[in-house]
C-alpha cells in the first residue's frame, strides 16, 4: 500500500496528463475514421460496380499489413516529401497531425469492412417488403438497413478503437504525446516503474473501451444475432 502510494505520488500527475493526451488522440482519430469509413461503407454496399468496390477495399486493405511503427514513420516521410515538392513547409512533419493521419489510416479497415458487410447481410426479402410498402431507397437505408447493420458496425468500431489505443503509444515518437512518452522514457533508462506508469493505463484503456463498446454492441444486436468482425 505504501509502495503504491509512493508510485502514484511520483508518477500520478504525469500519468493523468499522458492519459488525457492519449484519450484525445484516440477519440479524434476514431471520430475521423468513423466519419470516413461508415459513409464510404454504405456507398460501397449500395454500389453495383464490383470493380469499384474491390478497388476501394483493396486500397484500404493495403494499409493493414504495414507494421504500425512503419506506418507512423512513413507518414512523416510522406509529409516531408510533400513539403519538398511544394517548396514550403505546408504540412508539419512532427506532432499531432502526422500522428492522427497514421492512426486514422490504421483504424479505417475494420469499420469499413463491417459497415459494408452489415449493409450487405440484410435479408433481401426485408428490403423487398419495405419497397413494396412504398419506402424510398433513402428510407430503406435509414429505417431498415442501418438499424439491422448497426451491431456489425459497432463491432468494427470496437476493434478499431482497441487497435488505435495500442498504436497511439507509438505516436509519441513523432512528438504527439500520450502514454508512449512514459513507456519510451522508461525503456531508454530501463526504469521499470516508468514503463509501468505508461503501459498499465494504456492496457486499462484498451480493456475498458473493449468492454464498453462490446456492451453497447450486444445491446444493439437484434435477438439471436451475433455480430462479428468481417475481416
Amino acid at each position: 500500500m505504501i509502495a503504491a502510494a509512493g508510485f502514484f505520488a511520483e508518477y500520478g500527475r504525469e500519468m493523468l496528463q499522458s492519459t488525457r493526451e492519449h484519450l484525445v488522440l484516440t477519440l479524434i482519430a476514431m471520430l475521423i475514421s468513423c466519419a470516413i469509413a461508415i459513409p464510404l461503407g454504405i456507398m460501397l454496399a449500395r454500389c453495383r460496380s464490383k470493380v469499384l468496390v474491390n478497388a476501394a477495399m483493396g486500397l484500404v486493405n493495403i494499409i493493414q499489413p504495414i507494421p504500425s511503427l512503419a506506418l507512423v514513420a512513413m507518414t512523416v516521410v510522406l509529409f516531408y516529401l510533400i513539403n519538398e515538392f511544394l517548396g514550403a513547409r505546408v504540412l508539419p512533419t512532427l506532432g499531432t497531425v502526422p500522428a492522427l493521419v497514421a492512426l486514422v489510416a490504421y483504424a479505417l479497415l475494420p469499420i469499413l469492412r463491417n459497415t459494408y458487410t452489415g449493409i450487405r447481410q440484410v435479408d433481401p426479402a426485408v428490403v423487398e417488403v419495405a419497397t413494396g410498402m412504398g419506402m424510398t431507397r433513402r428510407q430503406i437505408l435509414f429505417h431498415v438497413q442501418l438499424p439491422l447493420a448497426l451491431p456489425f458496425i459497432m463491432a468494427g468500431v470496437r476493434i478499431s478503437t482497441v487497435w488505435t489505443i495500442g498504436v497511439a503509444t507509438l505516436v509519441s515518437l513523432v512528438g504527439a504525446g500520450g502514454l508512449g512518452d512514459l513507456i519510451f522514457r522508461g525503456l531508454s533508462n530501463y526504469r521499470i516503474s516508468l514503463i509501468l506508469a505508461g503501459s498499465a493505463p494504456a492496457a486499462a484503456l484498451a480493456l475498458l473501451f473493449d468492454w464498453l463498446i462490446g456492451r453497447l454492441e450486444k445491446w444493439l444486436a437484434p435477438s439471436g444475432s451475433q455480430p462479428t468482425q468481417a475481416l
